[in-house]
């Protein structure tokens, strides 16, 4: 069955959603039942800036994952709690955390110009 003809609290099993990893979100790994990013960041003021936003994104989408904050990095970890596992909502809201948390304004050529390359203004380890 196509992921998009998925009803979306049906359940992918391991070889699919290592295959959708691999294929959509190849920073993101299946480990004990659960998609997870872990997102490097420069110190605390990075850190907070990344839980914030995945607790927007989150919030709006009215899916929540698994945090696990600490100084200089956050772990987010998704699964479908009433579906008892991956679904599309995981994989949907981990696109969306990784376009919003990876975006890199200056590689799109506009006008932002994005953060300087200066250790003072990093927050965000990027790949």
């Amino acid at each position: 069955m196509e992921w998009r003809e998925r009803a979306q609290d049906d359940t992918y099993n391991k070889v699919e959603v290592e295959q959708r990893l691999l294929n959509e979100l190849p920073a993101w790994f299946l480990e004990n039942g659960w998609i997870r990013r872990k997102y490097k960041t420069s110190g605390w003021k990075g850190t907070l800036m990344v839980v914030n936003t995945v607790g927007h994104l989150a919030e709006a989408a009215f899916h929540h994952p698994d945090l696990t904050v600490s100084y200089a990095f956050v772990i987010v970890k998704l699964k479908n709690h009433a579906a008892k596992g991956i679904t599309n909502k995981d994989f949907e809201l981990a696109k969306k955390i990784e376009e919003v948390v990876m975006w890199q304004p200056a590689d799109e050529g506009g006008a932002l110009e994005g953060t300087p390359n200066d250790p003072r203004f990093k927050y965000i380890k990027y790949d």
